[in-house]
């Protein structure tokens, strides 16, 4: 029996075609996602390269298998601005985003933006709550309401692409009214639906900010305990890490991971 597309694992799409080079989409991907991240960093004028990543703009594993790159910044309104990829261009694999999580000063949505390739084409892009959207109704409907949500389903509804299922729960557990988690042939085409799609996306994000309201000092505190451990856990419970052990080792793996999650800047921020 044909296994649904959309429970596969990244295993499993990669030993379907293990050695496709993606470079040209690398080039397209990690082009849009190095606009989105200048479009945020123009908002932080005062953000600075983070020391946790020196030596890290680009990087290649000691076997040659993978490299990648990571960078990171940190400031005045946002704690964790990342712009990084990983994998193998000439292989299939390969694992782009950019991602910023903000301070406390207000309680807008995190952005998550993911492109990825297996060598199909995988999107993920998500606005992360700060409140509990379950029990806060006036949150959910300022952030996720009526326009979020009808934007949301014209791309959900486009047959090009089709849901991807992590297999990780805490992966799943991520998932909010807002989160796309799509796969889709790997050509220009799709990438231009998600291109617009995620400019879209850090346009009303922006505004969002540029509307948002001081937190008190009790606020901030609960909220950035709930931060903090969304921050750990999504970095540390991502399935795509067992890839990068085969390749870099447990013990390069877990430095890798207290990298991405922005460790050191953490505890700074807790002091």
């Amino acid at each position: 029996m044909q296994k649904n597309q959309e429970t596969k694992t990244l295993d499993e799409f990669l030993a379907e075609n293990p050695n496709v080079d993606v470079s040209n989409y690398w080039r397209r991907c990690w082009g849009i996602l190095t606009d989105l991240k200048e479009k945020i960093a123009a908002r932080f004028p005062h953000l600075v390269v983070h020391p946790s990543c020196e030596g890290r703009e680009y990087y290649i594993a000691a076997n040659g298998q993978w490299e990648g790159s990571f960078q990171s910044w940190s400031g005045p309104g946002v704690e964790w601005l990342v712009n990084s990829w990983i994998g193998n261009r000439k292989a299939s694999i390969l694992d782009m985003n950019t991602t910023a999580f903000l301070d406390q000063q207000t309680d807008v949505p995190h952005l998550v933006i993911v492109f990825g390739t297996v060598p199909n084409l995988f999107c993920y892009a998500d606005y992360t709550p700060r409140r509990n959207l379950l029990t806060d109704i006036e949150y959910l409907d300022k952030y996720y309401g009526d326009e979020v949500n009808q934007w949301y389903m014209k791309l959900r509804s486009d047959n090009r692409f089709h849901w991807s299922v992590s297999h990780g729960n805490y992966m799943r557990a991520l998932i909010n009214p807002a989160t796309q988690s799509l796969m889709g042939e790997l050509n220009d085409e799709n990438i231009g639906v998600f291109e617009t799609y995620l400019h879209e996306m850090v346009d009303r994000w922006l505004g969002w900010l540029n509307a948002a309201k001081p937190l008190s000092p009790e606020e901030q505190a609960e909220i950035r305990k709930n931060d903090h451990t969304i921050r750990e856990m999504s970095y540390r419970r991502d399935p795509m890490n067992k890839l990068a052990v085969n390749v870099f080792g447990a013990e390069e793996v877990e430095r890798m991971i207290s990298l991405r999650m922005g460790e050191d800047q953490m505890a700074a921020a807790k002091v």
